[in-house]
């Protein structure tokens, strides 16, 4: 048997999970509806996986995998959320794996037994999206002055006009392009400009 703790703050999800889970190789021994409840539950009857929600009143489900791993139990994440601040933060804290709450019964049931065994599970939107994450890694966000003098010099303003308007040397405004070079990846300002246009940096500041 496959001992298991169902964590969510929705009664009716764990409910329904219970009951999708409460036959053949799965147990349910245990559920919780927050992440400092989850710890306490897990702690109190040693379970062999945790279905674990992310977005939790209190004490989210992230905290609680960082928290439970040194325990033995494997923690498969199981959420409605498939977005950069929901994934990477979860696996790098250390889940097993990563599901979405649309998951069919059947593939949950294999994933949930592939977890037991160690084996990473993802969904394939998660696999998608952490793939794009090591071929593409995350760049450094621009600053709010970087992007004040991006904004700028979007509308066409000199180094000299920057720095008037922002109150700041002209030395200080091309440190700043040079940061902002450097964490768009381009060389030049034409290029920073239309990256910056692209990626939606720029947006609601005006052309």
């Amino acid at each position: 048997m496959i001992r298991l703790v169902i964590v969510d703050d929705h009664p009716v999800v764990r409910d329904g999970l219970r009951g999708m889970l409460s036959t053949g190789d799965f147990e349910v021994v245990g559920e919780a509806a927050s992440g400092d409840e989850a710890v306490a539950v897990v702690t109190a009857v040693s379970p062999d996986v945790v279905l674990m929600d992310l977005r939790m009143p209190g004490s989210d489900g992230v905290s609680a995998i960082e928290r439970l791993r040194d325990h033995p139990c494997r923690v498969l994440v199981l959420t409605t959320y498939d977005t950069d601040r929901d994934v990477l933060p979860a696996i790098k804290a250390g889940a097993t794996g990563y599901l979405l709450k649309d998951t069919p019964r059947d593939e949950l049931q294999r994933a949930i037994r592939a977890a037991h065994t160690g084996e990473a599970v993802l969904s394939p939107a998660v696999a998608t999206r952490l793939l794009g994450q090591v071929r593409e890694p995350a760049l450094e966000p621009l600053s709010t002055r970087e992007l004040d003098v991006l904004a700028l010099v979007a509308k066409g303003s000199t180094n000299r006009a920057v720095a008037v308007a922002l109150f700041i040397s002209e030395a200080t405004v091309k440190t700043h392009l040079l940061h902002v070079y450097a964490k768009l990846g381009v060389s030049d300002r034409a290029a920073a400009v239309a990256v910056a246009y692209e990626r939606g940096l720029l947006r609601g500041r005006g052309r």
